[in-house]
């Protein structure tokens, strides 16, 4: 049956003991997560969620391996709700009338909230999700959907108006070090004495943000430690884990340079406009078992790091690659990835906006919170007009040219930064002209 229900982290200690490693360290509370910290440090939406104490239907939106099914078991536990799992893989209606049924049962005897948590929720077809709607709209249970897919496209416009969207991001190497550290810290590993930093790297690399895919290799690394120890406890090192991993962890030449090390020469070579040397390391790390997803994120992020605004088309043909991948799969999807790479390579580069960013990141963390200027609030009641929200802001499409001349858009008594600073290379040669002429203008009407 597809639709199970259970309690948050529903197994006795025995059956835990004997579970996967991924289960065995899912967190228990919402202190041992690791990651996520844009949706669960201070201040952020769903800490605040959790510590409002009440639920929400919402879609939690990742890629896999980075914490939907925990944050979900967690909410439940948090509220002390009642939990039903449904995969939408291999569930249908029948599944979500039989959660519908007991939800209904539990409400009437222990008055006790239901959170109902689909799993991969985009499988399911408009119909399916539709039975979902009454009762979320009746209070009966909590609706928690997870899924890969952006959920803009794959979950119906009625269920997705009644539902926050969280978008979960892949973990950070220090993220997935941590998970190596706790795994080793709480003797989940007992062959395992030890993990050398050069193979922690190599994990990490390999895991490429999932740490299940993380916690699951290095259940394998237990196992293989375990028949070679006999009893004992071994160090991990990188020679050891190519040997007990293969093809899986095989470095991308026979020079034996490291994962890293191979894709920052890829990287390099395209902000270097090298196409030849683009493509060939492209290749080797593909030949070498790179996988191909990986390889489109990459390159999505060297056409926003390294191209930015010198040539904007960049990145979204770095976009249609993926797409393309995704589509087409290996080894049709490839050649997208090469047409990308040696684009990419041609491009006029320019860091510009990544470094604006990086500079407006530094700033808003050392800065105070300056309250908004009046003239740029919003005013949709007739209070907020009357306590002068909004009033004397220039609405730009009346002014001549469509700007507003010498208005100010930062917090008052604020230095104005420069962030941006645009290269003489490509499109930002225009886009420099065009904010020189602005600056001019500016200074004539301040």
């Amino acid at each position: 049956m597809a639709a199970s229900a259970e309690t948050p982290f529903g197994q006795d200690a025995d059956v835990r003991a004997t579970a996967p490693l991924a289960e065995r360290l899912r967190p228990k509370n919402l202190g041992e997560v690791i990651g996520q910290q844009h949706l669960l440090g201070e201040d952020m939406p769903l800490r605040i969620a959790f510590e409002s104490g009440q639920p929400h239907s919402c879609i939690l939106w990742g890629p896999p391996g980075v914490g939907k099914t925990t944050l979900a078991r967690l909410m439940a536990s948090s509220f002390d709700a009642h939990f039903i799992t449904i995969s939408a893989v291999l569930g249908g209606v029948k599944d979500i009338r039989e959660a519908v049924e007991q939800a209904t049962i539990w409400q009437g005897q222990s008055g006790k909230r239901t959170i109902v948590f689909v799993d991969e929720v985009h499988r399911f077809n408009k119909s399916q999700q539709d039975a979902f709607l009454p009762h979320v709209e009746s209070g009966l249970f909590t609706f928690i959907g997870a899924t890969t897919e952006n959920p803009s496209f794959e979950v119906n416009s009625a269920l997705l108006s009644r539902a926050a969207v969280y978008v979960l991001q892949p973990l950070g190497d220090e993220d997935l070090k941590k998970i190596v550290a706790k795994a080793l810290s709480e003797r989940a590993l007992p062959a395992i004495k030890s993990i050398a930093d050069e193979a922690v790297s190599q994990l990490v690399a390999y895991a490429d943000g999932d740490a299940r895919r993380l916690l699951n290799t290095l259940e394998s690394l237990e196992v293989a430690a375990r028949r070679e120890t006999k009893g004992g406890s071994l160090e991990v090192t990188a020679a050891w884990l190519l040997k007990v991993l293969g093809e899986r962890m095989r470095r991308y030449d026979k020079g034996g340079e490291q994962f890293y090390d191979t894709i920052s020469a890829l990287h390099k070579s395209v902000r270097g406009s090298d196409p030849d040397a683009a493509l060939y390391w492209l290749v080797r790390m593909l030949d070498g078992g790179a996988e191909p997803k990986y390889m489109a994120r990459r390159l999505i992020r060297m056409a926003s790091e390294d191209i930015g605004l010198a040539d904007p088309r960049a990145l979204r043909l770095a976009l249609d690659a993926a797409e393309v991948y995704e589509r087409l799969g290996s080894p049709e999807g490839e050649l997208a990835l090469a047409e990308c790479v040696v684009y990419l390579a041609v491009a006029p580069k320019s860091n510009a906006v990544y470094k604006a960013f990086n500079e407006a990141k530094a700033l808003v963390k050392k800065d105070g919170t300056r309250p908004v200027p009046m003239h740029l609030r919003n005013a949709p009641t007739k209070l907020m007009k009357e306590l002068d929200y909004g009033k004397y802001y220039r609405y730009a499409h009346d002014e001549e040219d469509g700007f507003a001349a010498g208005e100010s858009y930062f917090p008052d008594g604020m230095a104005v930064p420069v962030f941006y600073r645009p290269v003489n290379r490509g499109l930002e040669i225009r886009i420099s002209d065009k904010l020189n002429e602005l600056k001019l203008k500016n200074k004539q009407g301040s």
